[in-house]
């Protein structure tokens, strides 16, 4: 059996990087959708953001992913890399055959697993500090026009963090955890499986390994597949880690898709879709991109050595 190539953590977590800055926009944009109110459509959401909180708004709480989410993505292709690695190696030792499906599944299973154990208190500070800023309206004195107070709860990441773990203890920081399983497990075979199909698919002919663009254009459809069926899940487990930041409205997963049916219908669930599909694009082309450079890099620095 072989031993783990830190190679794919390093890669991986360069491509978490690089995905952070290019989809956090677009994510404070899905995350207000999913867990707030009154912000309509996409369109309505990012200009009431821009309106209210400028360009800054739609960066808010993007310190703190940009240095966790980075570790995040790189257990999990660090992960998923190493385990099917050795799950090929152990069916077949000649390494010749491509991929399996299953080895695949079993891997991008194993990489939803692990990587929840990093990304459940990543996600939960990134939406409490997506969502703190939230309005009340007050009534002004003619009593037919209301003035808008925007307040703010947490003063950044480490406040955050030391408010959860005040009130909550250790168990708080993964509120949300059983929904985020829910989502990645399933998420991450319909993320690294259609990449290595489709990068496969579309690699140039007599190269043995896909071009820049392959790589590229299989990333961003893998994540936009990936992020637009992940949709569902992805509400259920925004509104339980955005919950308790003024008043607790969900026990759990269960109740949480409950109250959100019976209060807003089946469509609750589809909301964000659009954005969660078109922001999965350009982040996950850039992730994938920037990991097989680096990889490639990192290896032909070694053999050069």
């Amino acid at each position: 059996m072989g031993r783990v190539q830190l190679e794919d953590f390093v890669a991986g977590y360069l491509g978490g990087a690089a995905s952070v800055i290019v989809g956090h926009p677009l994510d404070t944009v899905k995350a207000r959708l999913q867990a707030g109110q009154g912000y309509g459509s996409t369109l309505t959401c990012i200009l009431k953001i821009y309106r209210h909180e400028n360009v800054a708004g739609f960066f808010k709480g993007m310190s703190f992913p940009l240095a966790s989410i980075a570790i995040y993505n790189s257990v999990a292709f660090g992960v998923f890399s190493n385990a099917q690695r050795f799950i090929s190696q152990y069916r077949d030792t000649s390494r010749r055959h491509p991929p399996d499906l299953i080895d695949l599944t079993f891997a991008s299973m194993l990489a939803g697993s692990v990587s929840v154990g990093i990304g459940g208190p990543v996600d939960l500070v990134k939406i409490k500090l997506q969502m703190q800023t939230h309005s009340s309206d007050v009534m002004s004195l003619n009593r037919n026009t209301s003035l808008r107070h925007y307040q703010t709860a947490y003063k950044g990441p480490v406040h955050c963090v030391n408010c959860i773990l005040r009130k909550e203890g250790l168990l708080g920081m993964y509120r949300g955890a059983g929904a985020m399983l829910l989502r990645d497990i399933p998420g991450y075979c319909l993320y690294f499986i259609p990449y290595i199909y489709l990068s496969e698919w579309l690699k140039l002919e007599h190269h043995t390994t896909p071009s820049a663009l392959s790589v590229w254009l299989a990333g961003g459809i893998a994540g936009a597949i990936s992020w637009g069926t992940a949709t569902p899940m992805d509400v259920v487990k925004s509104r339980l880690q955005a919950d308790n930041l003024y008043n607790r409205k969900y026990k759990g997963v269960k109740d949480c898709i409950k109250q959100s049916y019976c209060n807003e219908g089946i469509q609750v669930f589809f909301r964000g879709i659009t954005v969660n599909a078109i922001r999965g694009f350009p982040m996950s082309a850039a992730m994938f991109l920037t990991y097989e450079l680096s990889l490639q890099a990192m290896k032909t620095g070694k053999e050069s050595n």
